[in-house]
């Protein structure tokens, strides 16, 4: 029995042809088949990006606002007469005080000022403050200080500082009048400043 390969023939040429040609055929609708999946998924993930971006933005916009509420409710609230009541003669009051060196590249923001000639009071404003937040206001108020007193006045005021929000947990509280800061928290359309513990001193930058 001889192993030699059979002589191929001219019909089995063709018929070898036509497997080959429509293996092509089949991968070939695969290949498009694989394309349109993945066309599809494509689409999907940037409709899924572009989503939540547009949910991102809308979240970004509406805590912007209510940060923007709660400055306003202090502004039209009694904060000024609650303040006064504590012994500072507020006279006036600024909002979103930007300060910037350009040597240290020291910056920052403060919601909303309360001008009391020796006393000036820095509030900063969050939704729902958490003790970050509170430590981050010591770390603006060290550097504001830094800033006046580089640029300021001779005589320039001291500073005392507050956080304010929508809702502030007891914690935040606490620790907030340990740093010798006053914690203001939304009540109804108006605001109101938090009792302070026996013994608390307001710290003064």
């Amino acid at each position: 029995m001889s192993d030699q390969p059979k002589p191929l023939t001219y019909e089995g040429v063709l018929e070898l042809f036509l497997k080959t040609d429509l293996k092509m055929q089949e991968t070939d609708r695969q290949l498009k088949q694989m394309a349109r999946e993945t066309d599809q998924q494509l689409k999907q993930i940037a409709r899924e990006t572009d989503r939540r971006m547009r949910e991102t933005d809308r979240k970004i916009s509406a805590l912007g606002s209510r940060i923007g509420e709660i400055v306003e409710n202090m502004i039209g609230g009694n904060i000024v007469d609650q303040f006064r009541a504590l012994g500072y003669e507020v006279v006036a009051y600024s909002r979103n005080l930007i300060f910037q060196n350009p040597i240290s590249g020291e910056s920052g923001e403060i919601d909303l000022i309360l001008h009391d000639g020796d006393v000036v009071i820095l509030i900063e404003a969050k939704v729902k403050p958490t003790t970050s937040d509170v430590k981050d206001h010591v770390d603006r108020l060290e550097k504001y200080r830094r800033h006046v007193d580089r640029h300021g006045p001779v005589a320039s005021p001291r500073f005392v500082g507050a956080i304010a929000g929508a809702v502030v947990d007891a914690n935040v509280t606490e620790f907030a009048q340990k740093q010798g800061m006053y914690v203001i928290v939304q009540s109804g359309y108006a605001v109101e400043i938090i009792p302070s513990p026996e013994g608390f001193a307001a710290k003064k930058w």
